[in-house]
């Protein structure tokens, strides 16, 4: 199996980037993992639109098989452990490649919310999309620990 994380934007704060590659670096010895950026920077226009367009670009990036993950403020909550039981769930179906998305400063279009297979909420909170990033990478190598019986989650 393996696992795609898809951001729209790019990150700008050099600190957050140093982060990042370190997460990918520390879930790219459990799985095959793939971090990307759709750039958004060009899209203007109403808040449809820019959720119109933004959504065609995620849409091409995916392949007919791909499962489909909604990061989004509305989907289900997890504990890290059931995070990594979730995970292991899709390591044990016939799932080959996990996409996770973060969306936009306006969320998902309709097409996308049709697309997908499920969506998750890291919290009740909101935070900035920089944040986010780092949530969710330490969430996925978080799993991979707890998955693995190491002592980096201390439940």
């Amino acid at each position: 199996m393996k696992i795609k994380v898809i951001l729209l934007g790019k990150t700008t704060d050099e600190s957050i980037r140093r982060i990042e590659a370190d997460y990918e670096k520390r879930i790219k010895r459990y799985i095959s993992f793939e971090y990307g950026h759709i750039d958004n920077a060009g899209i203007k226009g109403t808040e449809a639109v820019i959720k119109q367009k933004e959504g065609e670009l995620i849409l091409k990036k995916l392949a007919p098989a791909d499962h489909l993950i909604l990061m989004d403020e509305k989907g289900k909550t997890y504990t890290s452990v059931k995070f990594a039981d979730e995970v292991a769930r899709w390591m044990n179906t016939s799932i080959k490649t996990v996409v996770l998305v973060i969306g936009g400063a306006y969320g998902f279009s309709e097409e996308v919310r049709q697309r997908a297979n499920s969506s998750i909420s890291l919290s009740a909170m909101t935070f900035s999309h920089q944040i986010v990033r780092v949530i969710l990478l330490e969430q996925i190598y978080r799993a991979f620990t707890i998955l693995n019986n190491e002592p980096y989650h201390h439940a």
